[in-house]
């Protein structure tokens, strides 16, 4: 009987500990996928407001899973603030920096998902030069280790200049990634050959120490083949700030 009552108390907590096993990359692609779709979205916004820092930091090993997880949150919260109030985005400012995200038991900005956690606790206006110094916990925790260029054709932020919305998986990460910044890339760059010019975006200098300064977002565009040969000038266009949402993208398999 005592046998018997052991093995009944392990598969009950082995049981409530299954249940308990949230899967919150598959919940973040979840309530983005829906969102693209037009369909219900509340039941995946109350799990991650209920989530936990620590079953955050125990899921969310790698950078790839971290990345993923936290560009799919932000494009999706990103749609969703700014379809319920479009009038929002008339202080932009104060959009991106109020707390309106609840998750890991935190009520985050859009400033924090963006350049806290995806960019490794980046000052915002400072050309990707300068780290924050003080940082809380949910921060130093949640954050990437490394920076990776690319994040910034992942990540709407409801502008019309922006880059598409797409669902991002940490498995096929790095492919994702080199699509989406290749295709938006071709999309905004001109060249001019016979002065070696590249026309390019705005993103490209507001944070151009992520993208190793003007130097290395010129390789980069020769890389990627947006240019046939190293550009010896960039210059980069104005961004156009008009609201647009719902600009969706599916990535090849």
């Amino acid at each position: 009987m005592k046998q018997f009552l052991i093995f009944f108390f392990f598969l009950s907590t082995f049981t409530l500990n299954a249940q308990n096993n949230i899967n919150y990359s598959q919940i973040s692609k979840d309530l983005l996928q829906n969102i693209m779709t037009d369909s219900s979205y509340e039941k995946e916004v109350d799990l991650l407001a209920e989530s936990t820092l620590n079953e955050l930091v125990n899921e969310l090993k790698t950078d790839q899973q971290k990345l993923a997880f936290w560009i799919n949150i932000y494009n999706s919260f990103i749609q969703i603030s700014l379809s319920e109030n479009p009038k929002l985005y008339e202080d932009r400012g104060s959009f991106f920096g109020t707390p309106r995200v609840k998750i890991a038991g935190e009520l985050l900005s859009f400033d924090n998902i963006e350049h806290d956690i995806i960019r490794k606790s980046r000052i915002k206006i400072s050309l990707g030069y300068l780290r924050k110094w003080f940082k809380p916990k949910w921060e130093r925790t949640l954050r990437v280790n490394t920076i990776d260029w690319r994040i910034h054709f992942a990540l709407n932020c409801g502008a019309k200049s922006c880059p598409p919305v797409a669902l991002y998986t940490a498995k096929n990460l790095d492919k994702e990634l080199n699509f989406m910044a290749t295709a938006y890339l071709k999309e905004q760059t001109t060249y001019t050959k016979e002065t070696k010019t590249a026309t390019s975006v705005a993103l490209m200098s507001w944070f151009r120490g992520d993208f190793g300064g003007k130097c290395g977002a010129k390789k980069i565009l020769l890389k990627y083949g947006i240019t046939p040969e190293k550009p010896k000038n960039i210059n980069f266009k104005s961004y156009d700030w008009t609201l647009l949402l719902g600009n969706y993208k599916t990535i090849p398999e």
